[in-house]
C-alpha cells in the first residue's frame, strides 16, 4: 500500500467546497481544511505510487479552484 500527502492552495472562499469534492474522489482517504501556508491537506492511498500519481493527474488536479499543489510520498 502506498500513501501520499498532497498540500493544496485554492481560490479564496472555496476551501470547504473543494475539500468536499476531493473527499469524493476514489483513493482520497481524507481531506481537511487547514491553517497556514496551505489551505487543504489530502491523504491518498492506493496499491502503488503509480496509481496514486495517476489519480492526482487525472482526478485531483482537475478539480476547479485548485491553484497550487505540492505532493509528498510517505516512505516506510
Amino acid at each position: 500500500m502506498s500513501r501520499t500527502y498532497l498540500l493544496a492552495n485554492v481560490v479564496p472562499g472555496k476551501e470547504r467546497t473543494i475539500r468536499d469534492t476531493l473527499r469524493g474522489i476514489n483513493g482520497v482517504k481524507d481531506a481537511d481544511v487547514i491553517t497556514g501556508q496551505y489551505d487543504i491537506v489530502v491523504t491518498l492511498e492506493a496499491k502503488d505510487s503509480n496509481e496514486i500519481f495517476n489519480k492526482i493527474l487525472k482526478k485531483v488536479r482537475k478539480v476547479r479552484g485548485l491553484t497550487r499543489t505540492e505532493t509528498f510520498v510517505a516512505v516506510e
